[in-house]
C-alpha cells in the first residue's frame, strides 16, 4: 500500500472493553473525530451492538464490534487479526477493558489472580505484541488506561494493583520498544465513575475519598476520552508517558 492510498482510510482504532461506561464514551469520541472504530466486549453483546448500530446510523461502515475473552491468548490473537481485517489498516490500539474487585489477602483465589493480571496487564502486552506490525505501517500509537493505584496501593485490591503498576511499565517499556515508529502512553484516571459490582464504594467511602481530591469532584468519562483523543491526534513528540486525569488527587498530600 502506498502513502497516497494510506491519506485515504479513515484512521481505525480498536478500543478494549469499549462496550460501555468509559470505554463506550472513548468510542464516541473518537468516532466524532473521524475515526473508525472497533468496539471489543466480552460479554456485553446487546450494548456493543447498540453503540455499532447508532455509529453507523452517524457514518455508514464506520464501526464493527467484535467478541473476545481477553484470557484467552488465542481469543486475544484472533482479535488482533481480525482488527486489521476490517479495514485493512489499523492506527491506534486503547487498551481500556479491566477487571476492578477487591481481593482481601487470606480470601483471594487463582481464579482471581488470573482475571485480574490478565485484563490489566497480559492482554495488553498481547494484544501491543500481536498488532505491532499494524501500527508500525501506519504511525500509529498505543494508549494503556492505568490507575493511580499503580503507585499508591489501595486497601484490599493488591492484585490489581500489582496488575495495574506492570501497566504502567508495560507503558513505559513499549514506548521505549517500538519507537520510533509507534508511540505508547498512559492514562491513570482517578475517580470517575463508581464501580457497578464487586467494587462498589458505598457512599461514606465515597465523601471521605472526594476529600482527597482538590477539585472536590469526580471526573466525567469524557475527560478520559478526551485525553485519549488528544495523545492519539495532538501530541506527536508525546511517548512513554503517563498522565493521570484524577482532579489532583495524585498531587494531594
Amino acid at each position: 500500500m502506498n502513502n497516497t492510498a494510506k491519506k485515504q482510510h479513515a484512521p481505525v482504532a480498536l478500543v478494549t472493553g469499549s462496550a460501555q461506561r468509559v470505554g463506550a464514551t472513548i468510542i464516541k469520541t473518537l468516532h466524532a473525530a473521524g475515526y473508525n472504530t472497533i468496539i471489543h466486549y466480552r460479554h456485553s453483546q446487546t450494548p456493543a451492538e447498540r453503540l455499532t448500530a447508532a455509529l453507523n446510523a452517524q457514518r455508514a461502515n464506520s464501526a464493527v464490534c467484535i467478541a473476545a475473552d481477553l484470557n484467552d491468548i488465542h481469543a486475544i490473537q484472533q482479535l488482533a487479526q481480525q482488527s486489521c481485517q476490517v479495514w485493512g489498516n489499523l492506527d491506534a490500539l486503547v487498551n481500556s477493558a479491566s477487571s476492578f474487585y477487591p481481593t482481601p489477602v487470606g480470601n483471594t483465589t487463582d481464579h482471581q489472580w488470573n482475571d485480574l493480571i490478565n485484563s490489566n496487564m497480559k492482554a495488553p502486552f498481547f494484544l501491543a505484541q500481536a498488532l505491532a506490525a499494524a501500527l508500525t505501517e501506519q504511525q500509529g500509537a498505543i494508549i494503556n488506561i492505568a490507575d493511580i493505584y499503580a503507585e499508591k496501593p489501595l486497601a484490599n485490591h493488591t492484585i490489581y494493583c500489582m496488575a495495574k503498576a506492570g501497566n504502567a511499565m508495560l507503558t513505559k517499556s513499549l514506548a521505549n520498544e517500538l519507537a520510533p515508529h509507534v508511540r505508547v502512553n498512559g492514562i491513570a484516571p482517578g475517580a470517575i465513575l463508581w464501580p457497578e459490582q464487586g467494587g462498589a464504594v458505598q457512599p461514606a467511602a465515597q465523601e471521605k475519598l472526594l476529600e482527597k481530591i482538590p477539585l472536590a469532584r469526580t471526573g466525567l468519562p469524557e475527560d478520559i476520552a478526551n485525553t485519549v483523543l488528544f495523545l492519539l491526534r495532538d501530541a506527536p513528540y508525546i511517548t512513554g508517558q503517563i498522565i493521570a486525569v484524577d482532579g489532583g488527587r495524585s498531587s494531594h498530600i
